[in-house]
C-alpha cells in the first residue's frame, strides 16, 4: 500500500513541509509511480556510468599498461602474443582463440595510442553522447587490452566490465549520439542486465556456501577486513566491530547476495526494494575496502531495475522534462531495434547455458568465461578468506657485502601495506595491479612466481618504468647492490587518531639477497625472453 500523504486542511493542521517531500518521494520511489513506466532516464545513467568506469580502466592502462606488459615490462605482451601464435599453430587461430587489435602491432607506441584513445572516447560517453559504433569501440579495444594482460588482467572485474559494456551497445541507437535520442530504450536489454546482477549476486553466494566454512560458521568476517587485497581507512573499524555483529553481517550476506537478487524479476514495487538493498550492499563493500572497480561495476546492472519514476526524485528537474521531450518525439517505427534486441536475447540464452551449469555444479567455478569474447560469464568472490595476512616487503641495501650491520631500505607501493605507520589510502575505483600481485604472491613461494624475480632484476637497476610502479625509490642516486624479499604477519591495531595502523612480526625470509651479478640470475631471465 501507499504510504500516507497528509493533505492540506482548512486549518492548515499540516505535515512538516519537509516530512511531506520526503514521504512524497517514497511513495514515487517505492510504491505509487504517477506515470507509466518508462526509461529514458535508466538509459541515461546507466550509459554514464559505464563511460566512467571505462575511463578508469583505460586510465589504469596509460598508467600502467607499459611497465607491466610493454616492450620492457614485466611480462611483455609480444612475447605472450608468440607464445600464443605457437600455442594455436599460426597467428589467425591465435586470433580467434584470443581476439586482440593487438596481433598487428603491439608496440609501446599502439599500447598507448589504443588507451588515449580508449580514454577519450569514455570521457565522450560521461559527457553524454553515445551511439552503438561508439560502446562497440569501447568494448573491442578493453577486450584487445584484456587478451594482452595476461596475470595483471585474471580478475573476474576484467571479464564483468565486457559483458556489462557488450550490453551497453545494444542500449543506443546506431547514428545518433544525443543524451536523449529518438529511439526509445530497448527494455529487454535492462532485463538481461537485471540477468547480469542475478548471475553475480548468486555466484558469490553460492561460492561462499560451498568454499570456506568460515562463511558457514559465519565467522569470515572476522578475518576478511584485515586479510582482504588492499584495506581502506574505514577497514579497521569495521575488522573491529563486535563478534557478534560481524556473524549477522554473514548472515546478512547470504540473505543479500542468495534470496534478495530473485525479487529483481518482480514487479516495480519488489523490484525498487531489492534493487535499492542490493545497491547498499554494494554500498558498504566500497566503505570497507578497496576492491578495485568491482563494487561500482557492479552497480551498473543493478540501475537497470530502477524506472524513469525512480530517477525523477533524485535527478535535476531538467534532465527529467528532456526525457519526456524525447519520448514525445520518439521514432514510431522502430522495428529493427526490437530485432536486434531480441537476437540479442537468443545468443545471451545460448551462452547462459554452461553458466547456469556451473552455478549448480557442485565444482563451481568463480570468474570464468566460457567463449572468448567473454559475453556471458560466471562470477564470484572471496570463495576462500585468509585467517591471516602474510605480506611480502621488498628491500635493498647499498653493501656490496652482506653483514650482520647491513642496512636494509624497503621498498613501498602505492597502495599495499609495507611501512606499519603509514594510513591506509582510498584508491577504489582505481586498480593498482602490482600490487595486488604481490598480495597474491604472499600466498604463494617464489618458483610459481618467477615474473617477481623480473621486478627484482629491474630494480637492481634502477628501471623506471618499473619504479614507476612503486610509491617511492629508496635509491635514487645509484641503484642497490641486493635485494631480498622479506615476509610479515600484519595484524590490524585498533583504530587511533594518530599511531601505527599495523603490528608486524618477521616471520621468514622469502627470497634470498641477491644481486644482479649472482651466478645464473641473468640467464635465468634471459630463458624467459626477459634480461637483456
Amino acid at each position: 500500500m501507499p504510504l500516507p500523504i497528509q493533505k492540506r486542511s482548512s486549518n492548515h493542521d499540516l505535515l512538516p513541509p519537509r516530512r511531506e517531500a520526503v514521504l512524497a518521494a517514497l511513495n514515487s520511489l517505492y510504491w505509487t509511480p504517477s506515470r507509466p513506466e518508462s526509461w529514458w532516464l535508466t538509459r541515461f545513467v546507466i550509459l554514464r556510468f559505464l563511460g566512467g568506469l571505462y575511463f578508469v580502466a583505460f586510465l589504469v592502462w596509460i598508467n600502467q599498461g607499459l611497465p607491466l606488459v610493454g616492450e620492457d615490462g614485466l611480462l611483455p605482451a609480444a612475447s605472450w602474443l608468440d607464445r600464443l601464435e605457437l600455442r594455436h599453430g599460426g597467428v589467425w587461430s591465435a586470433l580467434l582463440a584470443r581476439p586482440t587489435l593487438f596481433f598487428l602491432n603491439v608496440s609501446d607506441s599502439a599500447i598507448t595510442f589504443f588507451a588515449w584513445t580508449g580514454l577519450v572516447l569514455s570521457l565522450v560517453v560521461v559527457a553524454g553522447r553515445a551511439n552503438a559504433p561508439m560502446m562497440a569501440a569501447l568494448w573491442f579495444l578493453y577486450l584487445s587490452f584484456n587478451h594482452i594482460g595476461q596475470l595483471w588482467y585474471g580478475y573476474g572485474w576484467e571479464i564483468q566490465l565486457l559483458e556489462t559494456g557488450f550490453l551497453g551497445i545494444f542500449l543506443c541507437p546506431l547514428r545518433e549520439t544525443r543524451p536523449f535520442p529518438r529511439m526509445r530504450p530497448p527494455v529487454v536489454v535492462f532485463w538481461l542486465l537485471r540477468w547480469l546482477a542475478f548471475r553475480i549476486y548468486l555466484g558469490a553466494g553460492l561460492i561462499k556456501m560451498r568454499g570456506d566454512h568460515c562463511w558457514r560458521d559465519l565467522t569470515c568476517l572476522l578475518y576478511h577486513y584485515e586479510t582482504q587485497p588492499l584495506p581502506n581507512p574505514l577497514s579497521p573499524w569495521f575488522h573491529f566491530l563486535p563478534a557478534w555483529f560481524n556473524k549477522l553481517s554473514v548472515e546478512f550476506t547470504h540473505l543479500i547476495q542468495l534470496i534478495v537478487p530473485v525479487f529483481i524479476f518482480t514487479p516495480r514495487r519488489l523490484r525498487h526494494i531489492a534493487a535499492t538493498l542490493l545497491a547498499g550492499f554494494q554500498g558498504l563493500l566500497i566503505l570497507s575496502g578497496n576492491l578495485a572497480f568491482l563494487n561500482w561495476l557492479t552497480l551498473v546492472p543493478i540501475l537497470a531495475c530502477f524506472d524513469d519514476e525512480f530517477w525523477r526524485t533524485l535527478l535535476p528537474r531538467r534532465l527529467g522534462e528532456m526525457a519526456d521531450e524525447a519520448e514525445s518525439r520518439a521514432a514510431p517505427d522502430q522495428r529493427g531495434v526490437p530485432a536486434a534486441s531480441w537476437g540479442l536475447v537468443v545468443l545471451v540464452a545460448w551462452l547462459s547455458v554452461p553458466v547456469v551449469k556451473n552455478l549448480f555444479s557442485p565444482g563451481q567455478i568463480m570468474n570464468t568465461s566460457f567463449n572468448n569474447l567473454h559475453l556471458v560469464n560466471t562470477y564470484g568472490a572471496f570463495g576462500h578468506v585468509g585467517k591471516t595476512r602474510r605480506e611480502l616487503i621488498i628491500e635493498g641495501t647499498a653493501d656490496k657485502q652482506i653483514t650482520s650491520d647491513t642496512k636494509w631500505k624497503a621498498y613501498e607501493f602505492p597502495a599495499k601495506p609495507g611501512d606499519p605507520n603509514r594510513s591506509l589510502p582510498i584508491v577504489s575505483p582505481y586498480h593498482y595491479r602490482l600490487d595486488w600481485q604481490v598480495w597474491f604472491a604472499a600466498m604463494s613461494i617464489p618458483q610459481r612466481e618467477p615474473w617477481l624475480m623480473h621486478l627484482v632484476w629491474k630494480l637492481l637497476h634502477n628501471d623506471e618504468g618499473a619504479l614507476s610502479l612503486l610509491a617511492s625509490n629508496p635509491f635514487p642516486e645509484r641503484p642497490p647492490e641486493h635485494i631480498r624479499i622479506e615476509i610479515y604477519r600484519y595484524k590490524f591495531l585498533p583504530p587511533r587518531e594518530e599511531g601505527p595502523v599495523w603490528k608486524r612480526e618477521r616471520i621468514e625470509t622469502w627470497f634470498p639477497a641477491i644481486s644482479k651479478r649472482a651466478p645464473g640470475f641473468k640467464e635465468y631471465l634471459q630463458s624467459r625472453g626477459w634480461a637483456k
